[in-house]
């Protein structure tokens, strides 16, 4: 074993910030006692719709130490989306500003790798998992622990300097490092999240009904229709949705992103409402390699816009 540098927590955090990732905290591996009622209760409610695989892996969900053997630390990571410009075509389809430029899986993992070798290079022989939301981890539960942000009404993780526009990856290994602890919740009485989500997926704060929320009915939800209760409630949201983070305060803090694998491809701005509506599955292709638009798949989008063309696409709470 190397000698362990004394300030190999603040290595680590350097390290972070040079591969982009503006905010990195420490959290013991062990089971999440507090979430586990709470995701047992979300899915007896039958809140997560059909997105059946949340209901695997209960276990694992709540304890990286059955993912990553004798893991001792989460090292959680938040890696900015903020983009400098949103799409022009207001009264056209929109997609959330996550998944303008290249999957974010593919860009964060390739980071943490990184951060592990460099880890590994003081520490030698480390055991590490890089984790990006496709593996069974509760990753905002992670990061409120290791002190980056709370868990707003709308669901989201919010960092009170930088809002909530970023990504959350989690890098575990088999070493301790000492915990950074929580923050306080700083949402006080404001509900502009909870007021302003057109489909009521927020209605009870702090929690939400994904088979409601207009991200789950576009790109989760794999039916060939989406049900007509959300009739004109989509607000022209075509893949995912930014409503309850548009509308926080504390996305004015939000900086644009200086990660050139996020900037949207040319061709994503360039589409008129009609160039939507008249989607070919060349273009589609083109615009979801490497694209998280990949994972909704032709035939769903094609479902979306036309849903979004039948209704008039308006709000009409």
């Amino acid at each position: 074993m190397k000698q362990v540098p004394s300030n190999i927590k603040s290595l680590i955090k350097s390290k972070a910030a040079d591969l982009g990732f503006f905010y990195s905290g420490f959290s013991k591996a062990g089971f999440l006692e507090e979430e586990a009622p709470r995701l047992e209760k979300w899915l007896k409610n039958k809140s997560h719709g059909k997105m059946r695989y949340m209901e695997n892996y209960f276990d694992k969900r709540l304890d990286p130490r059955l993912l990553v053997d004798d893991a001792k630390t989460v090292i959680s990571l938040l890696l900015n989306y903020f983009p400098s410009e949103t799409m022009p075509n207001e009264d056209g389809p929109k997609i959330s500003k996550y998944a303008y430029g290249t999957d974010y899986h593919f860009v964060i993992k390739t980071k943490i790798a990184e951060l592990l070798s460099f880890i590994r290079s003081h520490l030698g022989e480390v055991n590490g998992r890089a984790f990006v939301d496709s593996a069974p981890v509760m990753d905002k539960a992670w990061a409120k622990k290791s002190g980056l942000g709370w868990i707003g009404k709308n669901t989201n993780l919010i960092n009170p300097k930088e809002g909530s526009f970023f990504f959350i990856g989690e890098l575990i290994i088999d070493y301790s490092i000492e915990e950074d602890g929580p923050i306080k919740d700083y949402c006080g009485t404001c509900s502009k999240c909870v007021d302003s989500c057109p489909t009521d997926a927020l209605n009870t704060p702090y929690q939400i009904d994904a088979s409601k929320c207009i991200s789950y009915l576009t790109i989760e939800l794999k039916d060939e229709i989406i049900p007509s209760e959300f009739n004109g409630k989509m607000n022209e949201w075509m893949f995912g949705c930014d409503i309850c983070q548009d509308v926080c305060p504390w996305n004015r803090f939000s900086k644009p992103h200086n990660e050139p694998l996020f900037e949207p491809k040319e061709i994503l701005f360039d589409l008129s409402k009609k160039d939507w509506e008249d989607l070919d599955k060349k273009t589609f292709n083109t615009l979801s390699k490497n694209s998280p638009l990949k994972r909704s798949g032709f035939k769903s989008i094609i479902r979306n816009i036309e849903f979004l063309k039948d209704d008039g696409g308006k709000n009409n709470r």
